[in-house]
């Protein structure tokens, strides 16, 4: 609210999460009277890890990588969505130009002294941190949460190959999504700063009958 105040006019959304092959619904459909079936993958295989920025324009940036994130892979991840969003024009002297603020959670390797020293070279990024077991304030979670059950429907394995199934699923989500996300956590703000005990699910909220939600 204080940035808003202040009129920074771009705020970045981001945060990790990981996948694998071997996930898949847990429902399904078929004739009436017949099991619902579905061919699952016999060996586990590797996690793999996506990183995504968003703002109300829409995705930004994702980027999967075998295994999880760290502070390196946070780093090269940073350096890709400072180049795409500042023109090598404009990395000199802030002055007016306008400052994009990453919010995100309090994971060690956010705080890592390499992480804190590359945002002191960056000037036009910046880094905020939500509250303590507050996903709720970070709609990179409601983005996280529809995104996953896209993958599955792209069915990867059977039409696509993984990765191409997590990159067709993030262009299935669109900047009117990410704004809708946005308004919600911002509705939010006033109970917070009030200290009411907020009770969110995000799974809940996006799909209230639970048929529609995996267990």
């Amino acid at each position: 609210m204080e940035l808003e105040a202040n009129q920074v006019p771009h705020e970045m959304i981001y945060d990790e999460a990981g996948f694998n092959l071997a996930k898949r619904r847990r429902r399904g459909r078929n004739i009436i009277g017949k099991r619902a079936t579905v061919t699952a993958p016999g060996q586990r295989g590797a996690n793999i890890t996506m990183c995504a920025a968003i703002s109300i324009n829409g995705a930004l940036l994702n980027k999967c990588v075998i295994g999880p994130y760290n502070t390196d892979r946070l780093l090269l991840f940073l350096e890709d969505l400072h180049d795409r969003l500042v023109p090598e024009v404009e990395r000199g002297p802030v002055g007016d130009l306008s400052i994009y603020v990453i919010t995100w959670d309090n994971v060690a390797f956010h705080h890592s002294r390499a992480v804190t020293a590359w945002f002191d070279t960056h000037l036009r990024m910046m880094s905020l941190f939500v509250a303590p077991y507050s996903p709720f304030l970070n709609p990179i979670e409601e983005f996280f949460s529809a995104w996953r059950w896209k993958v599955f429907d792209h069915r990867p394995q059977d039409q696509m190959s993984l990765l191409d199934a997590m990159d067709a699923a993030c262009q299935d989500i669109t900047a009117e999504h990410c704004q809708g996300w946005t308004r919600h956590t911002k509705r939010l703000f006033p109970r917070c700063l009030a200290r009411e005990d907020i009770r969110c699910d995000v799974d809940e909220n996006m799909w209230p009958n639970a048929e529609d939600r995996a267990d």
